[in-house]
């Protein structure tokens, strides 16, 4: 914990008084506290009351301090965050923004900005909100690691974190708000404790509540971690690799707007029990945990987010600004039962056909009609009311009168009769944006009332109907691991690529360690997997989402690197998209993955789930409807977007995105039983599929092996300057070689025969030779004046002076031997260089060595080696055999 139990969450935040100086002074918050001056940096441990200190205000017409800069609006407030309090304060920076905030934990401090146009867009069924959230590398005293040494494009971490505070945000939107909205959050100061995601978002949350933009609702978010058993609210980076539990949740006083969580153990479908709370976003990532704990950890995370939200709307109907009421447009009343007039039923049967182009074409065939009569020719409503229009009443005379007939040209000017002369009518005309509001609202409508009354969905399924399934692997046979897998109108087509450390995806942040992910998954949605003309870039966040959910659903079956040392990267292309892609993601990386030989845990699947909430609007009887496996359609009408991948017992990774007010978890527990049963339907049709995945590593694979030397023999195979280990590369022919500080060797081939060469030369060079080790059928390798080269093992060679290399004096090694002859010698002697001397007379027979020659052998040597036992190295038939395939090859 980072604070005393007795540090207990407040309901209301504490307003701090402020005082006016000439001069800006620092007050530590305890002993070991950071300074604090109009930015301040929070103490890690403890917070305590603080007065601000600042100029004093300058006159417009300039009087008082000439140097001084005045702040009126200064604010700073502590209002709770989890086990502890933040300091929020306002009106420092950033001032000719809507609000501007920053928020400090710690030493980690967030600036979130935002501002409002001026003038509204065009309306759109989309609220033009933008994100954008940037961890600065200065933030931990550090710049870039690019050329250009500045923060570039947005990281794949960074994106999901705009989705963190985007995600909770729209649903607290109100309807009829166009004016377009951005919010800007930057880390500016990171003291590793801290994390700064969840503060980015209260922060955001904080922000919008102070600004002009009309939400509903001020939202916050908190961590939640599972250490000893004990769940804790908000615990630092370190307690966090500790955890067991890393859920996130974003919410609101009275509901949760988003959860993420990632688990490290099994999760069950058990019992539910009920909270009380709405949840409008669910999103998570598990390796399998009870969902009883699950539920535990979103109570307590709930608490603290009522706290701080309370905390922050004090502050708001204290310090925030008039919202921006007046700029809600809303499309007019009459104009849904106009439409629905005018296109109703046209629109009931088009919904009803079962291929999505062609209904898609059909409805827009449809509202192209509705917009040309309501946008162009006008709606008449009523003729009686429109039909006839009646001239000014001082133009004319009374009906009783007698109607006179004039002849042309013979006009007297004071017997004009002026009688009431029958007009066309005037219709109604309606903006094209509110038109095709409306009628994607009638639209939704019609296609909940068909499910409901009908009790079957566009295609003809029930509610817990799935659609047809086909998988199949080994498309592609160049490819380590492919698999194209269909479910009705959606297609992903997995593709599995095998690959070294070199491979692994870097990721740059800001604890200054670079991280490699030997697992990643990416994903691609292109404009055609719709059927339409798009532009090609960058992966979009939705893009970088999609594939995240999918990446941690497979996550958890993988190996570990020590039972497959390979990086792993699943390419997932969407060829044809009709809802959950992301899940069809998850089922084709699945058999891919098996396809490639990837020896997973077990098979995995995801569906989406859908729901109808207010059934009772519809002819129902006001009980929710759960719709499993949902398409496009029923994904844009629907209440409910569940998305759950795992096996047939469990589940891996969740998400969920509510559209109306809440749902209970009752509702959620029917989801989840229906989800269950739609999953173990599509794992029985994977399990069935043809071809089938081969299980087996592809011959295009590249092959590693792994080897384990001594600590000390890491340097002498790198070389200096790596000019050891690239001369191994070059001469063995392998992709890559590994090494690491512990002696780990990661070998990396493209055959088997340069795989094993490399093992050689590695055994060779460190090996760790003893004197009297003998090695035979050895190469001399070269020769000198005074004596020979021989290579005793692959790339370790030895000298064998010329008094060595017989019993007989020579003059020159030429005299006996040449460069390419194998001979075998005797290890005698190691000096402290790690240079080997080596020896033939040795191994000759005492007759021969003892006979008389003008350089009689090395006293000592063969009398020690005489009765000690012999050891061989690459002796057997085996080893000479492998040794020579290997020249060859």
């Amino acid at each position: 914990m980072l604070t005393s139990p007795s540090n207990a969450l407040h309901s209301t935040p504490h307003f701090f008084p402020i005082r006016r100086s000439k001069l800006c002074r620092s007050r530590n918050f305890h002993s070991g506290g950071g300074k604090l001056c109009s930015l301040s940096l929070l103490s890690a441990r403890r917070f305590s009351v603080r007065a601000l200190v600042r100029p004093d205000v300058v006159s417009e017409d300039g009087g008082g301090d000439s140097g001084a800069l005045s702040f009126p609006n200064h604010v700073s407030v502590k209002i709770p965050f989890g086990n502890r309090e933040i300091l929020v304060e306002t009106g420092l920076m950033g001032r000719q923004a809507s609000s501007s905030v920053t928020v400090t934990d710690g030493e980690t401090i967030v600036c979130t900005s935002v501002c409002v146009a001026d003038v509204p867009s065009e309306p759109s069924d989309f609220l033009p909100l933008y994100v954008h959230y940037q961890e600065r590398f200065s933030a931990v005293g550090r710049t870039s690691g690019g050329f250009f040494k500045r923060e570039g494009k947005t990281k794949d971490h960074e994106v999901l974190i705009c989705r963190l505070i985007d995600r909770p945000l729209r649903p607290t939107m109100p309807k009829g708000f166009y004016n377009e909205t951005q919010i800007l959050s930057w880390v500016l100061s990171y003291d590793g404790l801290h994390a700064p995601d969840a503060l980015a978002v209260t922060s955001a949350g904080i922000a919008v509540a102070l600004s002009e933009v009309p939400n509903a609702k001020a939202i916050a978010g908190v961590r939640v971690g599972l250490i000893g058993g004990e769940f804790i609210v908000n615990p630092t980076v370190k307690e966090m690799e500790e955890s067991q539990l890393d859920l996130f949740l974003a919410g609101t006083d009275t509901a949760i707007l988003t959860i993420e969580v990632k688990f490290n153990l099994y999760l069950s479908l058990q019992d539910l029990h009920i909270v009380d709370s709405a949840l409008v976003h669910l999103q998570g990532y598990s390796n399998f945990l009870p969902e009883e704990m699950l539920l535990q950890a979103v109570k307590i995370g709930q608490d603290a987010v009522q706290a701080t939200c309370t905390a922050i709307e004090a502050l708001a109907k204290r310090y925030g600004k008039d919202k921006m009421v007046d700029a809600i447009r809303l499309p007019p009343p009459d104009l849904y039962k106009h439409v629905k007039e005018l296109a109703g039923e046209e629109l009931s049967k088009a919904l009803q056909i079962k291929g999505k182009i062609p209904r898609r074409k059909a409805i827009s065939s449809l509202e192209e009609k509705v917009l040309t009569v309501m946008t162009e020719k006008g709606y008449v409503v009523d003729e009686v009311a429109f039909g006839t229009t009646e001239a000014q009443p001082e133009l004319l005379e009374d009906e009783d009168e007698d109607e006179e007939v004039v002849p042309e040209g013979e006009v007297d000017q004071g017997d004009v009769h002026i009688r009431p002369i029958p007009r066309k009518p005037i219709p109604l005309l309606f903006s094209e944006v509110d038109v095709k509001l409306v009628f994607k609202e009638v639209s939704s409508k019609l296609l909940r009332r068909r499910i409901v009354e009908g009790g079957k969905r566009s295609d003809g399924r029930t509610p817990d109907g799935i659609r047809p399934i086909d998988s199949r692997c080994g498309l592609l046979p160049r490819a380590h691991g492919s698999s194209l897998f269909t479910r009705g109108e959606t297609q992903a087509l997995a593709v599995v690529t095998l690959g070294d450390k070199q491979m692994a995806q870097r990721i740059d942040n800001l604890e200054g360690s670079d991280e490699y992910k030997r697992f990643y998954l990416q994903y691609t949605f292109p404009p055609s997997s719709v059927g339409e003309v798009g532009r090609i870039g960058a992966p979009s966040r939705r893009e970088i989402g999609h594939g995240t959910l999918a990446e941690r659903a497979l996550e958890t079956i993988l190996p570990s690197d020590d039972d497959f040392p390979y990086t792993i990267r699943v390419e997932s292309t969407i060829l044809e998209s009709n809802g959950s892609s992301s899940m069809a993601s998850v089922c084709g990386g699945c058999l891919a993955l098996q396809d490639a030989g990837v020896p997973v845990k077990c098979a995995v699947a995801g569906i989406a789930m859908g729901m109808v909430w207010d059934t009772e609007e519809f002819g129902g009887d006001g009980s929710p409807l759960i719709l499993s496996d949902i398409t496009g359609a029923e994904d844009a009408s629907g209440d409910m977007d569940f998305k759950v991948a795992g096996n047939e017992d469990g589940v891996t990774a969740f998400q969920m995105d509510i559209k109306v007010g809440g749902i209970t978890l009752e509702i959620m527990e029917k989801a989840l039983i229906q989800a269950k049963a739609g999953r173990r339907h599509i794992l029985a049709k994977m399990a069935k599929c043809s071809p089938p995945p081969t299980l087996s590593l592809s011959k295009y694979a590249p092959l590693i092996h792994i080897m384990k030397v001594h600590p000390s023999k890491v340097y002498s195979l790198i070389g200096s300057g790596g000019k050891k280990v690239k001369s191994i590369i070059e001469e063995s022919g392998v992709e890559a070689i590994d090494m690491q500080d512990d002696g780990i060797v990661k070998i990396m081939a493209n055959n088997v025969a340069s795989l094993e060469r490399a093992k050689a030369i590695i055994s060779g060079l460190t090996m760790v030779p003893a004197v009297g080790d003998i090695y035979r059928n050895c190469e001399i390798k070269s020769m000198a004046p005074y004596g020979a080269f021989v290579e005793i093992a692959p790339g370790r060679e030895g000298l064998c002076h010329v008094s060595e290399l017989s019993a007989e004096w020579l003059a020159k090694p030429e005299d006996a031997y040449k460069i390419g002859d194998r001979i075998d010698v005797k290890l005698i002697e190691v000096n402290e260089k790690g240079q080997l001397r080596l020896s033939v007379r040795a191994l000759l027979p005492e007759s021969e060595s003892g006979k008389d020659s003008q350089k009689p052998p090395t006293t000592g040597d063969s009398t020690k080696d005489k009765g000690s036992p012999r050891k061989y190295v690459n002796t057997s038939s085996k080893d000479r055999a492998a040794t020579k395939k290997i020249e060859a090859a």
